[in-house]
């Protein structure tokens, strides 16, 4: 009953070893090799006793699948983590390029706005502050510092000089300069002549009428006679 006790501990890789084990304690009781009893089975003991018991294997194996399990797990949830986090890193992504999008939008009409405004102010303060050119007594001839005083008492001070410098490109203050190849005339160099009706019939004779329409012109189309000068020094013309 010892030796089989024995061979219920003994390992897998002891198999061989428990049927040996097992034929030595049977020939123990009947006699057979009985003087070979005691060595054969103190080698069967020995081999068992280095070898992993039978009972640890199932734990043992159980623990390394618990462990796969934990760590196929812990794989799938980190994975399942990052493209959470990726998915809301991109929504957020999104959503702030709608706001910045939204916001780039109102400050562009926020500056059209602006714009505009100031371009309506200068044109008020351009009426307010000047003279009617109706105002000026008609004469039959005007000098180069009539026409200039003229033009200081209709166009703003702050932009009489880009306005000084475009009438001297045109025209070097000339009022009645008429193009030989073009229909060009006047101060201004109105193309053609004839548009300066739009700011008084006598627009061939008066200079102060074609410094109003000259001045109407420029703060329609460029915003001011300093913006019709920018204009000109880049393209040569305005």
């Amino acid at each position: 009953m010892l030796e089989g006790n024995r061979v219920s501990r003994i390992s897998v890789r002891g198999f061989a070893v428990a049927s040996a084990t097992a034929v030595t304690a049977v020939g123990a009781v009947t006699g057979v090799a009985s003087g070979s009893t005691a060595s054969s089975s103190d080698d069967a003991e020995a081999t068992a006793a280095g070898a992993t018991l039978l009972a640890d294997i199932p734990a043992g194996a159980q623990a390394q699948v618990q462990t796969a399990s934990l760590t196929q797990q812990a794989d799938s949830q980190a994975i399942a983590a990052d493209a959470t986090a990726k998915k809301d890193a991109e929504e957020s992504a999104r959503k702030q390029a709608a706001k910045d999008a939204v916001a780039k939008q109102k400050a562009a009409e926020k500056a059209e706005q602006e714009a505009k405004e100031r371009k309506d102010a200068l044109k008020a303060a351009s009426r307010s502050a000047t003279r009617d050119a109706s105002s000026f007594p008609t004469k039959s001839s005007y000098s180069v510092a009539e026409i200039q005083a003229m033009a200081r008492s209709i166009v703003p001070a702050d932009q009489f000089q880009c306005f000084s410098t475009i009438v001297d490109h045109e025209s070097s203050w000339n009022y009645q300069a008429d193009n030989p190849t073009s229909d060009a005339y006047g101060l201004m160099q109105a193309l053609p002549g004839s548009k300066m009706s739009s700011a008084g019939a006598d627009w061939a004779t008066n200079p102060a009428t074609q410094i109003k329409w000259g001045l109407g012109y420029m703060n329609d189309r460029y915003g001011s006679p300093c913006g019709a000068w920018d204009f000109w020094q880049a393209n040569n013309y305005y």
